[in-house]
């Protein structure tokens, strides 16, 4: 896992997402007026929620089940981002090469958060230390 990990925000997997949720925002003040209540709305809120649930996720870490289930959650909002970036490419919003980097980091982000789910117990773990010495 890399150094001490004191808050959601120093979990690279956060960080990723994080600036991932900026480029998409950055992207799509380029999609169409009459997609603002549509698209640009929806691929927002699933980028966006993607962090968000990680955050979650890291003050539910005291129990391992419901840490997993923020984790999943968050792995369905980059999943539902890929849906809304295969949209965008489809109505000719974005460019290949747009699409390409920004699912790339959709699958980075989904495969960090694979790799929790199927190993949570050492974030759960340094929760539970911490709160032990107290």
């Amino acid at each position: 896992m890399g150094g001490m990990i004191r808050s959601f925000k120093d979990l690279k997997v956060y960080q990723k997402a994080f600036l991932l949720q900026q480029e998409i925002f950055q992207t799509s003040k380029g999609f169409p007026k009459e997609e603002l209540y549509s698209l640009t709305d929806q691929i927002r809120r699933a980028s966006r929620s993607i962090g968000a649930n990680l955050a979650e996720a890291w003050h539910k870490r005291r129990y391992p089940a419901h840490f997993v289930s923020k984790l999943s959650d968050s792995d369905g909002k980059q999943a539902e981002t890929q849906h809304w970036l295969d949209t965008a490419l489809a109505c000719k919003y974005i460019s290949e090469d747009v699409y390409r980097n920004l699912m790339n980091k959709c699958m980075e982000i989904g495969r960090m958060l694979g790799k929790m789910m199927a190993n949570p117990e050492p974030f759960c773990k340094r929760y539970n230390e911490r709160t032990e010495d107290r």
